[in-house]
């Protein structure tokens, strides 16, 4: 098989959760790109349409479905949804994912929750779902998406978020688990690890010259990830150029956890 075969997703079918906006939507465009359809989902209506449009502009079909991931009901009904609408789901990107600043000796269990049923309980929930359909079709691809923040401790000044922390931990553990047992279905599962993006859950950075300037300082590349920098990640993740990568959280972050 040519290397441009193995990243054709033609004739696949895409089902990328927070898709609307920020990596969700830079992913979903991607996948669009490399010629699958595309179902992007999120609990607010108000970006998945644009999304919608730009996929149909790319000549791939596309549909948007509003769920509140975090709900065992709102995802058994996108999941139905999802088959009943577009007949398939070949690749899932679970991407949903909530945050609750607070320092730590202050953090709630209200926020700690909070974070957990979308982050943790409701990724696992959706991929299950999925999984068995998947597995009834003879396969599929997942991709769960965590953060580097699983990967280490941060002190509150930079980052107080414990419970957001530890819940991409948990993905990342869970990207592991569910590979070793949905292998003998036929479904790969491998996870992908942003460091800091140009997103709007960064503008309190961007909006700031000085303290984006310092902050770059801590990356080794130099600057923040943009739109192409998670799309060709993807892309190989979901492809069959990763055919033999099952398990993996690829970290993108400019070589942060490398120093």
């Amino acid at each position: 098989m040519q290397v441009s075969q193995l990243f054709d997703l033609a004739g696949k079918t895409a089902l990328v959760t927070g898709g609307g906006r920020g990596i969700g939507r830079h992913i979903a465009l991607g996948l669009a790109e490399a010629g699958a359809d595309v179902i992007v989902a999120s609990r607010k209506r108000e970006n998945l349409d644009e999304v919608v449009r730009l996929v149909e502009k790319l000549g791939r079909r596309a549909w948007a479905i509003e769920a509140d991931l975090s709900k065992q009901e709102p995802i058994d009904s996108l999941v139905e949804q999802a088959w009943s609408t577009a007949g398939r789901v070949d690749v899932l990107v679970a991407n949903s994912g909530f945050a609750w600043g607070q320092p730590v000796l202050e953090h709630s269990l209200t926020g700690w929750d909070k974070v957990y049923d979308l982050n943790v309980r409701g990724t696992f929930y959706l991929c299950q779902q999925v999984a068995q359909r998947m597995k009834e079709a003879g396969g599929g691809t997942q991709i769960l998406v965590s953060s580097i923040s699983g990967l280490r401790g941060a002190r509150d000044e930079e980052q107080a978020s414990v419970a957001y922390n530890t819940s991409k931990g948990a993905v990342i553990t869970l990207t592991k688990e569910l590979a070793v047992k949905l292998a003998p279905f036929g479904i790969r599962v491998n996870g992908i690890a942003p460091g800091p993006f140009v997103t709007d859950m960064m503008d309190h950075m961007f909006d700031h010259p000085e303290r984006y300037a310092e902050f770059r300082k801590r990356i080794p590349l130099d600057r923040a990830g943009e739109e192409d920098d998670i799309k060709g990640v993807a892309v190989f993740l979901a492809s069959e150029a990763s055919a033999f990568v099952a398990g993996h959280t690829l970290v993108v972050d400019g070589g942060i956890m490398a120093q």
